[in-house]
């Protein structure tokens, strides 16, 4: 009987042990063309039974521990793993298979063609024609022994508008950015996370998993354009009604 319990002891202890040090990774999966939220997405823990599946807002939320690595996988999306570390909000995004359209070439007579402001044009009459060039579609006539012709067309069609398109998004990026900078601001500042954890009694794991609730609840609008002053009320008042039921 001593002996049955005293396996049950260790049973029991061995499975806190596992679970002890497991904290919530949570954040929000975007198309890393135009950072919208991707719905759907497969998010798990490699080696362990901890996984989510993204909501509308691309958001997930599982269980592992500091240096689990991440799986971050979508029907269509080149897969992503990330290595655990610190960070307990995670925004992380994934990049489409269809990066380039199929090469093809296209000659036919009297005809010949080139892009323009991303749009295949036809080549004026009297316009010189120089030797094909990286990205460059052509047109022109093919003809074989029977006598017979034919048409195709090469090069990379998506060269001429990745280049832009990626300028684009790092412009929206960038503004994205600035326009949380209050939000930054407050929440990356080492001496506020301090002086909080210190006001309403908060260990890291309590502290981690707030702000991530924080973060949830204010998802609608991302703190867009908030100043830090507001961002830190605002912290200060979560953590103050959230504490209250911790007690």
């Amino acid at each position: 009987m001593k002996r049955g319990f005293y396996l049950l002891f260790l049973l029991s202890f061995g499975i806190a042990l596992t679970t002890h040090g497991q904290s919530a990774y949570s954040g929000n999966i975007l198309d890393a063309s135009d950072r919208q939220f991707l719905e759907g997405v497969s998010v798990s823990v490699i080696g362990r039974e901890s996984r989510d599946t993204t909501n509308q807002r691309g958001y997930f939320s599982v269980k592992a521990f500091q240096g689990d690595t991440l799986l971050v996988e979508f029907e269509g999306f080149i897969s992503r793993k990330i290595s655990l570390e610190k960070d307990r909000f995670l925004m992380i995004e994934i990049q489409d298979n269809a990066r380039f359209l199929p090469t093809f070439e296209v000659k036919s007579p009297g005809y010949s063609y080139r892009f323009k402001d991303g749009r295949l044009v036809l080549r004026e009459e009297d316009e010189e024609v120089k030797p094909s060039r990286k990205g460059e579609v052509i047109a022109a006539p093919l003809s074989n022994a029977d006598g017979t012709g034919e048409i195709a067309i090469s090069g990379m069609i998506s060269y001429f508008t990745k280049k832009a398109r990626y300028a684009r998004e790092y412009e929206k990026k960038k503004e994205w950015h600035q326009r949380r900078s209050g939000y930054y601001a407050i929440v990356q500042s080492d001496s506020i996370r301090t002086e909080l954890k210190r006001k309403f009694e908060l260990d890291s794991a309590n502290w981690d998993e707030l702000i991530i609730r924080f973060n949830q609840f204010h998802a609608a609008h991302e703190f867009l354009d908030w100043p830090e002053s507001r961002v830190l009320n605002q912290l200060k008042e979560f953590l103050r009604i959230e504490t209250s039921f911790l007690d």
